[in-house]
This record gives C-alpha cells, structure tokens and sequence, in this order.
C-alpha cells in the first residue's frame, strides 16, 4: 500500500529558518517557537537556551515568514524570578493566541523551579507590553495552550499534567476559567495510547494552540515514546467537537511528522516540536523546533490534513 503520508506536509527549503548563527549572542540553541500573524508580519516566541541550560524567550519578525527573521533581545522575557519563584530555572514553550473578546493575546508558556516544570499565563496587545498572571497550573504540567473562545463563558486551556510515580504515561486533558487565573472542572480529552506498539503510547503533548476547522478543532500533537535509544519524537493529528472539547471526533492512527532531515537529528538529535501554527485559507505553516536547537518550518493544507486525519483515525486507547 503506498504511504500517503508523503506529501502531506513539505519542509521548507530553507530549513532551518532559524538557528544559533542568526542570534545576536553565542547561545546553545533557539527552538520551539509560538507563532502568529501580527501587524502584516510572522512574528515567532522562541525559546533561546544558554550554555547554562536556562531558557528564556525572545521575538523574532518576518515579513514573509520563511526568510530574513530580525530578532529582538528588547523586549526579550526573561525570568523573574524575585516576583515568579516558579520562574527560577528559566521560561520555555510558548503557545499564542489571540482572544478576540480581550482584544489580546495570551502566552502559555512553560516556567521551570527546582519544583519543576508548570503551566503560567501571560497577556499582550501588542508584543512589546507583557502582563504576567503567574502560574495557573500546578507542576509537574506543561504542553499549554488556550482555545481563542469561551464554551458557556469559560476560558478553556488544554494542558498536559504529568505523574511522577506509577504510570509514566503523560495524557492531555482540558480546564476552564471564568477569569484566567481560576482553573478547574479538568478532564481527559486524549490519552496515551496502552501498549509500546503504538507511535503515542508514551508521554503525549500538545504542539500547537487549537485551531477551528469546519469540521471542529484541529489539533497537532507529539508523543515522546520511550525507546532503546532515548525518546522517540512524533507528531500526529486528532479533531475535537467545535462545541463540546471533549468530545474526540478522530485521532490519527499514524503520525505525520518524525525526524528525519539532517537538521533534525543533530543537536540533542530525533526531535520534532511544533509550538507554532498560521494559517492562510487553506494553507498552514507550522513552525516547530528541530533537535532542541534549531527552528524549522513545514507547509500543509488543512483540507489534505483533515482528508488524511479521516482516512487514518483509530481508537483512543
């Protein structure tokens, strides 16, 4: 049978789009980046990770999303740890979205202690004025990103809450808030596949925020599935109900994307990790970093996404 999944998305030719010889400073590594269209341009949160291992988050701006990217130390967002203890290991992984009845944008992201890694909140209109809310999600929690509507006057976020004893599978669940500070009523929305033939039968997370189609969310996620050689990256697609995010409509038997391009096996090697979709009609870009040191881009359609997400959805467990 041939593999239909060739095709369905395209690496950019310029990959990658961004890497350590495009900062201002000798850093280990820029990855992981949010995305969004924002006053005609494509502007990216990357995570920027020092020799010390600490993250911090930076802008970065094109005008045509693939070439030509200006970064931005000021504003940069570093930790504060004096006012955010929860911050005091360093800032990773922003997700964006924009909240129409705000009139803002908010920024999951992930902030690191000695407590370990939990989910905080932050707001902007306009990407160089930042209002932190703090934590809103206890550790160990990351993979955050919020829906750009409200179900019944509720904020909802979708997080990956994580054990640290017994089962080491890791499940993506949703929460509400009247106030996005407030968070409750979570509940399972995807597990982690039983049994190691699965391609996310291990930790899964949220990769970029969820997008609305025609058909109900979109959503792009990984799996870290533990392997002989370490963690094995993958990224597959599953599609929630428009009204009701529990309620799972498909999930993709198969993945999608996987390392394979040089780019994406150097550094610490075999990592895929979008945070970051745009979409255009029907054309998305999905920003994702590339073995936690670079920053790469792939291009798809979601009318082909969606085709394919149908032909190839299994059960949830």
């Amino acid at each position: 049978m041939p593999d239909d999944t060739e095709g369905l998305l395209r690496r950019d030719s310029h990959n990658p789009i961004l890497s350590v010889r495009d900062l201002p400073h000798m850093e280990e590594g820029v990855f992981n980046p949010g995305a969004v269209t924002f006053r005609g341009q494509t502007l990216l949160l990357v995570r920027i990770e020092d020799r010390g291992g600490t993250s911090r988050l930076a802008l970065a701006r094109s005008d045509d999303g693939v070439t030509d990217w200006r970064i931005y130390e000021h504003p940069a967002l570093r930790p504060h740890p004096d006012d955010y203890p929860e911050e005091s290991l360093g800032i990773e992984d922003a997700r964006i979205t924009y909240l129409e009845a705000l009139g803002a944008y908010a920024i999951a992201y992930t902030a690191y202690s000695e407590c370990g890694p939990l989910v905080s909140l932050m707001t902007t209109e306009d990407f160089e004025r930042f209002s932190r809310l703090g934590a809103v999600l206890p550790p160990e929690n990351k993979d955050a990103a919020l829906f750009p509507v409200q179900f019944d006057s509720r904020w909802a976020m979708l997080h990956r809450p994580a054990p640290r004893m017994g089962d080491d599978r890791a499940h993506i669940w949703v929460g509400y808030s009247p106030d996005l500070r407030n968070w409750g009523e979570h509940r399972m929305v995807l597990n982690a596949r039983h049994g190691s033939a699965h391609w996310d039968s291990g930790r899964i997370g949220l990769s970029a925020p969820p997008m609305l189609t025609d058909e109900g969310w979109l959503l792009l996620y990984h799996s870290a599935r533990p392997t002989v050689g370490g963690k094995s990256y993958r990224v597959g697609l599953a599609l929630l109900d428009r009204d009701e995010p529990t309620r799972v409509l498909a999930r993709s038997s198969e993945w999608i994307l996987a390392p394979e391009a040089d780019y994406e096996l150097l550094g610490q090697g075999g990592i895929v990790f979008p945070c970051g979709w745009i979409r255009d009609g029907d054309n998305v870009r999905i920003y994702y970093g590339a073995g936690d040191h670079s920053v790469a881009l792939a291009h798809g359609r979601i009318s082909d996404l969606l085709a394919w997400l149908h032909r190839h959805s299994g059960p949830s467990d």
